[in-house]
C-alpha cells in the first residue's frame, strides 16, 4: 500500500500522540492555529506502581485512543472529510504504545484517502517553541528537557539541527520523579517537587551539580540522585518530614542550575540570539523563572510553552507534521513504530534515524 500524494492545499491536519503514557489527539488548521488539543492521562493507572507500566499503556491508549480523536474533532467543530493529513508520532517511545497510535493513524490516512506523516517525538517537543510563537526566530538553541530526553540542539532557518549535547545517564525529567520518591511526595515527581520546593528554601542544602567536562554541553544527573539517596540515610523519618520541603528546593535548584548553565553556555557558544526550551521540564516554575531572568540580562529571545503544549500532546505532533508535509515527506503505510529513534544532526528538517 501506499500513502495518498499530498494535497497541493494545506488544511486542517489531525496529530495523534501515544508514545508514553498520554492518549492525545489535537487538530490544526492550515495556518497552524490550533483548533481543539485533547489529552487523556493515564496517570491514575500508573502512580500506584511509581512510574509508567509500558503493557498497562498500551492497553489504555487502546481504550481511549477513539473517543479522544472523536472529541478533538468535536472540538475543533470539524468532520472527517475536513482533515487533509494524518500526523502521528513514530518514535522514540515505548514500542507498544507507539504501535496503538500508528496502527489508527494509518487506518485513518487509508479510509480518508490523505496523507500520513510520520515525527519524531523530539521534534515535536520542538515545534512547540512554535505554536503560540511562529514568529520566533527558527535559528536558535533549543533545550529540549523532559521525562526521557535532556538534548541541546542548535536550529537552523532551514529547520535543521545540529546535536550539541544530551544527557549520559538519566534524563531531567527521570531526576525529577526518582527524586520525588526518594523523598516520598509520590508520582509523578516534576509537579510534586516543584509545589513543594515552593515552601523550601533553595539554599537550604547543597547538592552536587552534575558536571561531565569543562566546555562539554552534556549532562549527567545521576551522581545528584546519588547524593540525595546518601543525604536521606543520613536522616530518621522525622527529619526528613520536617526538612521535605527544603530538600525539595535544593533539589531542583540542583537540576534547575545545571539545564540554565548548558542551555546558556550553548547560546554563547554558537553565538545564537534566541533560546527555546521545550518538553515537561520546561513546565517547571523555578526553570521558567531563572530562564527568564537570565535571558532578560543577557538579551536572548526567549521561548517556553505554554504549559499545555510542555507535557506530551498532539499539537506539537500536528505542528511538526504540518512542516513536514510542506516539505513534502509522507511516511508509508508500511511505516513501523520507531522506539530507539533518535533526531539527528541534519540541514534539512526532521532526520528521523535509528540509533547504530
Amino acid at each position: 500500500m501506499k500513502t495518498p500524494a499530498a494535497t497541493t492545499t494545506l488544511g486542517p491536519i489531525l496529530g495523534i500522540e501515544t508514545s508514553c503514557d498520554e492518549t492525545a489527539a489535537a487538530v490544526l488548521d492550515q495556518e497552524g492555529h490550533v483548533l481543539a488539543n485533547v489529552i487523556s492521562s493515564q496517570q491514575t493507572v500508573h502512580e500506584r506502581f511509581g512510574g509508567v507500566v509500558p503493557e498497562l499503556a498500551s492497553r489504555a491508549h487502546i481504550q481511549n485512543m477513539d473517543q479522544v480523536t472523536h472529541r478533538a474533532l468535536d472540538v475543533a467543530e470539524l468532520s472527517w472529510q475536513d482533515l487533509r493529513a494524518i500526523a502521528v508520532t513514530q518514535g522514540p517511545g515505548l514500542a507498544g504504545a507507539l504501535l496503538v497510535g500508528i496502527s489508527y493513524a494509518k487506518s485513518l490516512a487509508y479510509a480518508l484517502g490523505i496523507p500520513l506523516v510520520g515525527v519524531s517525538h523530539l521534534e515535536g517537543h520542538i515545534a512547540s517553541a512554535w505554536i503560540d510563537r511562529p514568529s520566533f526566530p527558527r535559528a536558535c538553541v533549543v533545550l529540549i528537557a523532559s521525562g526521557g530526553h535532556t538534548h541541546l540542539f542548535h536550529a537552523n532557518e532551514a529547520g535543521g539541527f545540529h546535536l550539541m549535547g544530551r544527557t549520559i545517564d538519566d534524563a531531567a525529567g527521570e531526576a525529577f520523579d526518582k527524586g520525588a520518591q526518594m523523598l516520598g511526595l509520590g508520582y509523578p515527581g516534576g509537579p510534586l517537587i516543584d509545589a513543594a520546593a515552593r515552601k523550601g528554601r533553595p539554599t537550604a542544602v547543597r547538592f552536587p551539580r552534575g558536571r561531565v567536562r569543562t566546555g562539554q554541553l552534556d549532562f549527567s544527573f545521576s551522581g545528584l540522585k546519588t547524593a540525595l539517596l546518601y543525604h536521606l540515610q543520613r536522616m530518621d523519618r522525622q527529619s526528613i518530614a520536617e526538612q521535605r520541603d527544603d530538600l525539595a528546593a535544593g533539589y531542583q535548584e540542583a537540576i534547575v542550575d545545571v539545564l540554565v548553565r548548558q542551555a546558556f553556555a550553548a547560546v554563547q557558544q554558537v553565538g545564537a540570539s534566541a533560546l527555546a526550551v521545550v518538553g515537561g521540564v520546561s513546565a517547571n516554575s523555578r526553570l521558567r523563572a531563572r530562564l527568564a531572568e537570565r535571558a532578560a540580562v543577557e538579551g536572548i529571545e526567549l521561548s517556553l510553552p505554554a504549559l499545555s503544549y510542555c507535557t506530551d500532546n498532539a499539537a506539537m505532533i500536528a505542528a511538526a507534521g504540518q512542516r513536514a508535509l510542506v516539505q513534502g515527506k509522507l511516511a508509508s503505510l508500511e511505516c513501523e513504530a520507531m522506539p530507539h529513534c533518535s533526531l539527528a544532526s541534519s540541514s534539512g528538517s526532521d532526520a528521523v534515524r535509528r540509533r547504530p
